[in-house]
């Protein structure tokens, strides 16, 4: 299957991210079983089901004097939260650049983001699936000080 291209987190400079603007993807991976309905951050809901994973991008530093332009992570921290009635949301959590410290600019992984919210609303659903066995990709070791998931004790790297 060809890779999509990558969202963009729009060089907004922060530490976390929520891509609602996947929301049309996900309810397409999952349409044959159930619809799925976004819940924003700042919504009162208390989720029922949560899960810290990982999932790829690839990110840039746009500090003109390092000499760190970009890198590639195969564990970008992502939570998934659950909540009744088919309701959930995704934080993804951004990295900071090993040269200059400064965050980086993410470039997600769309399908990846994709596949992994959607797995994981079949699976707290119910539906019966097939397990994807996934081939490990060689991407350099995990710096836990530089993951913003780590500091905030939601990266499933540090747990």
């Amino acid at each position: 299957m060809a890779r999509e291209k990558p969202a963009k987190s729009r060089g907004v400079k922060n530490t976390t991210f929520t891509f609602w603007d996947l929301h049309e993807d996900i309810a397409g991976a999952v349409s044959d079983h159930f619809v799925p309905v976004w819940i924003g951050k700042r919504s009162q809901k208390i989720s029922n089901n949560q899960r810290e994973t990982h999932i790829m991008g690839k990110f840039t530093c746009d500090n003109s004097s390092c000499s760190k332009k970009e890198w590639v992570s195969g564990h970008v921290a992502i939570v998934i939260r659950g909540y009744s009635d088919n309701g959930y949301n995704a934080t993804v959590y951004n990295q900071r650049c090993i040269a200059c410290k400064k965050l980086g600019n993410l470039n997600l992984d769309k399908s990846c983001y994709v596949e992994r919210v959607a797995y994981w609303l079949k699976t707290w659903a119910r539906v019966k699936m097939v397990r994807q066995v996934y081939e490990k990709k060689r991407t350099p070791p995990h710096l836990s000080e530089l993951c913003e998931g780590c500091k905030q004790g939601r990266c499933a790297q540090s747990l």
